[in-house]
């Protein structure tokens, strides 16, 4: 099921519509504000120059520290009297970045939500547990707003309260869940505990995942833990919040609105484009909203794009699910490393579950990378034999398929900080 007949739209048609949006995007920033007027300039770009989608590589990056630098109105375009929502992002270093959106935006945020729902088999019949922190994040109020949108029942649980939210998905009936992958994989695991029996307990049959880089084995498991279909979102407060993209039923990769957002991969070195396909950096455009329009934001999330249709009949490109951030992205005595590469390699060891931690520290001149992994239920922590050669798979796998020499710890179960929000799965203590 399609919610809009754009998703289905010709390449041809999907192309003009981003030409035309983004000329009259470029025209706007360059009219309205003095840090886009000054970008152009300094690059002697005219919107009217516009005439096709690849000239988006002729305007100026958008960079986070653009939006601290400028916070925290300074890079809308409309007056306060129009703003009806704020944003921010969660501003742990430095200023916060701040968001915001008129009454235009905000329909355009629910028609994207709109799709996200329906991609994922969500309809008016359903109700929507929403697992996703409500306030300034805007993880919450955009699944919210969205599923009203289609008529669906929403319960606003937000974050934490485990066992309250299992009681409110119990007694209320939800068919979807809205949160984490993370925070889902943790209220399965609390559910199990309490000997709760999944299909007679609970009626979910789908569940809307995202704002975490996930491999595909957490997915499985969050799949198979709860008995229901995995939808993954993508999305970020600089470009609209959730909804920028989602994947269906047929694919794995996520579907891009691309008649509200113009999607280009980067070497985020050099940035250069580069072909369809290959990984790199996400570069996002923004080509309907008003209050903060966006010019190729560098959003750090390092993913590919194809643009072949998929089989569920959607046309617009696809993006692969984020691998990391650039960032986030470790350099271990020269090797690139991601958080997603080593959770794939735990993901297909047995014997342990998904919960684990890198630490990256010094030793000398030289890095030095320990890995916290949590056994599972039935596997015995003095159990020495086992224990030993499951931390020698791991080890081995690790420098087999990512060349990475690596200390692995195997820990207990439930020993590693448990998150409802985003999963904090990476500790850097060279940066301290």
């Amino acid at each position: 099921m399609i919610w809009n007949q754009a998703e289905s739209a010709p390449r041809e048609a999907i192309e003009a519509t981003q030409v035309a949006r983004l000329r009259e995007t470029a025209r706007r920033v360059y009219a309205i504000s003095p840090f886009y007027k000054k970008k152009f300039d300094e690059l002697g770009v005219n919107p009217e120059a516009i005439k096709s989608v690849e000239d988006v590589q002729k305007l100026p990056f958008t960079k986070k520290q653009d939006l601290r630098d400028h916070y925290p109105f300074g890079l809308f375009c409309v007056p306060m009297s129009e703003v009806v929502r704020v944003h921010s992002s969660s501003g742990t270093t430095g200023k916060p970045t701040v968001v915001g959106y008129n009454a235009h935006d905000m329909e355009v945020w629910n028609e994207v939500m709109a799709r996200v729902y329906t991609m994922s088999g969500t309809s008016a019949e359903d109700v929507v547990h929403n697992g996703y922190g409500y306030g300034l994040f805007t993880g919450g109020l955009g699944f919210h707003t969205g599923a009203e949108k289609i008529g669906a029942a929403v319960v606003p649980a937000s974050g934490g309260f485990t066992d309250r939210q299992l009681m409110l998905m119990r007694d209320f009936g939800a068919t979807v869940l809205a949160c984490t992958p993370s925070f889902a994989l943790h209220l399965a695991e609390v559910a199990a505990k309490a000997g709760n029996d999944f299909r007679k307990d609970y009626k979910l049959k789908t569940g809307i995942f995202g704002a975490e880089p996930t491999s595909k084995g957490l997915k499985e498991e969050v799949a198979k833990a709860w008995g229901i279909d995995y939808h993954e979102v993508y999305g970020l407060s600089e470009i609209i919040g959730p909804g920028v993209s989602c994947s269906c039923k047929h694919s794995d990769r996520l579907h891009i609105f691309e008649d509200h957002f113009l999607a280009e991969i980067i070497d985020p070195k050099t940035g250069e484009v580069l072909p369809e396909g290959e990984r790199g950096e996400l570069v996002i455009t923004t080509l309907t909203k008003q209050a903060l329009p966006i010019i190729r934001y560098r959003t750090g999330d390092i993913t590919s794009i194809v643009k072949e249709p998929c089989a569920c009949g959607r046309t617009h490109a696809r993006m692969e699910s984020i691998v990391g951030r650039a960032d986030d992205m470790l350099i271990v005595n020269g090797v690139n490393v991601y958080p997603s590469q080593v959770e794939h390699v735990i993901a297909n060891t047995e014997g342990v579950t998904l919960n684990y931690q890198i630490i990256a520290d010094k030793k000398g001149h030289l890095d030095k990378l320990e890995i916290l992994v949590e056994v599972s239920e039935d596997i015995l922590v003095d159990n020495a034999g086992d224990m030993e050669r499951i931390k020698k798979d791991i080890q081995a796998s690790l420098l087999n398929n990512l060349y990475i020499n690596a200390a692995v710890r195997l820990v207990e179960p439930n020993s590693i900080e448990r998150s409802v929000g985003k999963a904090v799965r990476v500790v850097d203590k060279r940066r301290d």
